[in-house]
């Protein structure tokens, strides 16, 4: 997630936008020249470009999102070579990363969650404030926003709004948008914000009605959860030893997941009272946050959408990376596919 502003000329050309937790989150990469990092969010170029900035080092950038990739075009001329895009999933980071030709690499940075440029266009339906087809989708592909809201069923939409939104009533909710279709199916942000605010209320200074129920949605559509778990466990298999791992998150959820996976990896493992004999794992990081790096007042005052953010760091260790991860990890929700018929 991007916050809007100039900044200074790196690689080649301004900064358009400026990451949250930027400089702690190049602090902790650690860049050395001659290194090779992943930018598995690429989205505006905000952390390419301090990366860039920071040493003669190479930098994959990825983004589901094939306007990111197309604007980031200028910048992959300026770099000089040192800046390779490619339009993908982060859960493939690994892959990306050998396709390109890098067996290891020294360091990679995810920033979670939806975009600034994301947020702001109309058209993507990922705002509240901005009327638009409600579609939610970071690619082109799949089921869209609308598509959920118009075919799954009132349970199915409860849980959904409930477990990623933390909407305390989803019920409520869920109850609304399966009564309001049985007039005319919700295809707009405008429709849906309207039909949530029509049962929950906010007062003055609180956040949109309507802020939880997007989220959810959002979050569901893009399987952002699946992605992130998938992600890190492609980090942990391309990072190096002594590479470093950054996550910067805006939601609960997604905090959680890099945290207790990282302090899985972090543990020793070793076999079973049943099999004593089983070598013990290695770990595979070493967490350098002890407690998540969060933004200061001032960065809060430049960018209110930094006030949900939370870094962590880690570096990975010796151990070879592990297969499967911590039990309850990602939460469970029916698929879209189920979703879409109703069950």
């Amino acid at each position: 997630m991007m916050a809007g502003g100039g900044g200074s000329a790196v690689a080649g050309g301004p900064a358009p936008h400026i990451p949250v937790l930027g400089r702690p989150a190049v602090e902790f990469l650690n860049p050395r020249d001659g290194g090779v990092y992943i930018d598995g969010t690429f989205g505006a170029g905000g952390y390419t470009r301090a990366l860039l900035a920071a040493a003669d080092c190479k930098v994959i950038g990825i983004d589901r999102d094939q306007t990111a990739i197309a604007l980031g075009a200028d910048l992959v001329e300026q770099s000089a070579g040192r800046l390779t895009l490619i339009e993908d999933r982060f859960s493939n980071l690994d892959a990306v990363a050998r396709e390109a030709g890098f067996d290891s690499v020294d360091g990679v940075v995810l920033d979670l969650g939806v975009s600034s440029m994301q947020l702001d266009t109309a058209d993507r339906g990922f705002s509240f404030r901005l009327d638009g087809p409600l579609d939610m989708r970071m690619s082109g592909d799949g089921a869209n926003a609308a598509d959920i809201v118009n075919s799954a069923s009132e349970r199915d939409l409860a849980d959904i709004i409930f477990t990623l939104g933390e909407e305390r009533h989803s019920r409520a909710v869920a109850r609304a948008i399966v009564k309001a279709r049985q007039d005319a199916p919700i295809a707009t942000t405008r429709a849906l914000a309207e039909t949530v605010g029509s049962v929950v209320r906010s007062r003055p200074n609180e956040i949109h009605p309507a802020t939880r129920t997007f989220q959810a949605l959002r979050i569901y559509v893009n399987d952002e959860l699946g992605e992130l778990a998938a992600a890190i466990q492609a980090a942990e298999r391309i990072v190096k030893a002594g590479g470093r791992l950054v996550a910067v998150s805006f939601h609960s959820l997604e905090d959680r997941i890099v945290k207790v996976f990282l302090a899985d990896r972090a543990q020793t493992r070793g076999g079973s009272r049943h099999a004593p004999e089983v070598s013990r794992a290695a770990p595979t990081f070493r967490t350098l946050t002890k407690r998540p790096i969060v933004a200061d007042e001032d960065e809060i005052a430049r960018n209110p959408r930094a006030r949900s953010a939370k870094l962590r760091a880690a570096e990975r260790a010796e151990g070879a990376a592990r297969v499967g991860l911590p039990s309850g990890l990602v939460p469970s929700l029916p698929s879209v596919a189920d979703v879409l018929r109703g069950r």
